[in-house]
């Protein structure tokens, strides 16, 4: 089994101050088109808990990708004066569409060309999404503008909510998802990279008069209780890395391509969830855990991790972390 172990706190006290980023999650983690590294976080607040002042989401903070091996150094936020500011414009808790939203969340980015891309959920609470949609950047991460692709919460049964996604060689993005319940399996699609921002190009994977096909209704390509998703390339071979809410733990896929069959690929646990009286970040032992972000750079032999981690009965820990993992079985060879 490849044992995650702890490389660094990434946010809070001592780390994130100058941004006002005391208490916050996630962090999922792109190379913006100038070289940076682009990581946006969910809700955040200035201090070192959940709740209090300064209540924002999503915020961005930069890093040198030079700094992965070692731990991620921030050289900035994305907001002026170097306050990480909330890059989407809503007020938590205004009605949008006579809907009540409280927060908008991130799931994952990618770059194409020149534009950055973020998908989001908006939500009334955690785990009740009432739509989804895709952001663009023009400017490296610093600003966001709506693209209007939008989908309903409750699309597909409600597993087109929680998604990653990933470009191929071939023309094509490719994207994982589920529900933000933590209690629904993974679908898979894919969409033409020059139409990625149009929802009726995007196709479903899915099995159909006895063979699997792309245009098939999606089906569930593997079954389980899943979370945050981060699908990513490293040379030949695809990781895809999910927090397992079933099994309480971040596991990590090893695959041939996105279509290879999910319960037949290499499949080692990163990260084990415990009780807190139980925990050792050294051996990948981590109290209440979540996300498992792969950080640009990574290879099977050096996967880095930006893992979450919430006290849910004290608010704090509320923080991310970097994590550090060598594959043992077909993803180190």
């Amino acid at each position: 089994m490849a044992v995650a172990s702890k490389v660094k706190d990434l946010t809070g006290p001592g780390h994130t101050d100058r941004f006002g980023v005391g208490g916050t999650d996630l962090g999922v983690t792109a190379v913006a088109p100038d070289g940076r590294l682009v990581s946006v976080f969910g809700d955040t607040f200035e201090r070192a808990s959940v709740g209090g002042p300064g209540w924002r989401s999503p915020v961005v903070l930069f890093a040198d990708p030079v700094t992965v091996a070692a731990g991620l150094e921030w050289v900035g936020s994305a907001g002026p004066g170097g306050y990480a500011q909330q890059v989407l414009g809503y007020r938590h808790g205004s009605t949008i569409g006579g809907r009540r939203v409280e927060t908008v969340l991130p799931t994952d980015l990618m770059t194409v060309g020149d534009t950055m891309y973020l998908h989001v959920m908006v939500c009334q609470g955690i785990g009740d999404v009432h739509w989804t949609e895709v952001y663009r950047s023009a400017d490296n991460g610093e600003t966001w503008e709506p693209t209007g692709a939008r989908w309903p919460g409750d699309a597909l049964g409600g597993l087109f909510q929680m998604l990653t996604w990933e470009r191929g060689s071939d023309g094509y993005v490719y994207a994982f998802s589920t529900g933000f319940q933590r209690d629904k399996g993974l679908i898979l699609h894919r969409v033409p990279e020059s139409r990625l921002t149009d929802p009726t190009a995007w196709e479903g994977w899915g099995y159909l008069d006895g063979a699997w096909a792309w245009g098939n209704p999606p089906t569930i390509a593997l079954t389980g209780a899943y979370g945050e998703l981060c699908l990513r390339r490293t040379g030949p071979r695809w990781l895809l890395t999910f927090f397992d809410a079933g099994n309480y733990r971040i596991d990590v896929l090893t695959l041939d391509s996105p279509t290879a069959n999910l319960y037949e690929a290499p499949r080692e646990t990163l990260v084990s969830g415990c009780s807190w009286d139980a925990e050792d970040h050294a051996a990948g032992r981590v109290a209440q855990p979540y996300g498992g972000y792969i950080l640009p750079g990574s290879t099977p032999d050096d996967l880095h991790l930006v893992v979450s981690q919430w006290n849910t009965a004290t608010n704090w820990p509320y923080r991310s972390m970097q994590f550090r993992a060598r594959l043992v079985g077909a993803g180190a060879a």
